[in-house]
Parts: C-alpha cells; sequence; structure tokens
C-alpha cells in the first residue's frame, strides 16, 4: 500500500511540475505551437532515461533505493509531468483546424528530440554510474 502512496504523491509533484513548466514555456514563446508540452516531454524523456540507467542492474543503486526511485520518480513523478495526453490532443487540435505542417512538425519533434533525450539521459545515467567514489 505504501507504494500507492508513493506513486501518487509522484504523480502530483509531477503534474504541477508539468503545468509549471508547460505554462512557463508558453508564456515565453507563445501558444502558437505547443511548445510548453514539448518541453515536458523533452525533458520528462531525459530524466526518465537517467533515471533508468541508475536503476538497472548495472546502476549503482541498491535494492531498497532502486525501488523507491522506480516508484516515486520514475512512476510518479515521470508519468505525473510527462504528457503524452496533451500531445495527442494538440497534435489532433492542430490537424482539424487544418495546421498540417505545425503537427506534423509537432509529431516529428515530439518523436525525435524526446528519442533523443531518453538516450542521453540513459548515456548520462551510465557514465555516473562507472564514477568512481559515489
Amino acid at each position: 500500500m505504501l507504494s500507492y502512496l508513493w506513486i501518487g504523491l509522484g504523480g502530483a509533484l509531477g503534474s504541477m511540475g508539468r503545468y509549471w513548466l508547460g505554462g512557463l514555456v508558453s508564456d515565453r514563446v507563445g501558444e502558437t505551437f505547443p511548445w510548453g508540452t514539448l518541453t515536458v516531454n523533452i525533458a520528462g524523456s531525459f530524466i526518465i532515461g537517467l533515471l533508468g540507467a541508475l536503476v538497472s542492474a548495472e546502476g549503482r543503486m541498491d535494492p531498497q533505493s532502486r525501488a523507491f526511485v522506480t516508484r516515486f520518480l520514475m512512476a510518479g513523478v515521470c508519468g505525473g509531468f510527462t504528457t503524452f495526453s496533451s500531445f495527442s490532443l494538440q497534435t489532433m487540435n492542430l490537424v482539424q483546424g487544418g495546421e498540417w505542417l505545425r503537427a506534423g512538425g509537432n509529431i516529428l519533434g515530439s518523436m525525435t528530440l524526446c528519442l533523443v533525450a531518453v538516450w542521453l539521459g540513459h548515456l548520462a545515467g551510465s557514465a555516473f554510474n562507472t564514477l568512481k567514489g559515489f
């Protein structure tokens, strides 16, 4: 039961972080393109890639920390933070509005940049795993 509490708390924090960062970016660059959602998804992809490397079998975390990070940070915070449902709705709205180029850019940008971000996060986490003295 405690696992659900940690996941729920992490999800609440992730959702608040998504709302804050998405709003910050949208306020700064406008809303003609969903830059806020794209930024959140890239950041979330990097974070989950980093954490995924740290909790892997080759990672530096002990089993107890691994379980907490997997539940609280990955399932909870990252699950609440990333916004694939928002991405899908915004892309559909762009298509329905006849904004085919922007919709395609959102799909291509989100898929490419988020995959690159999760890969870079994984590389960063793997590099950290090899450091001595931590």
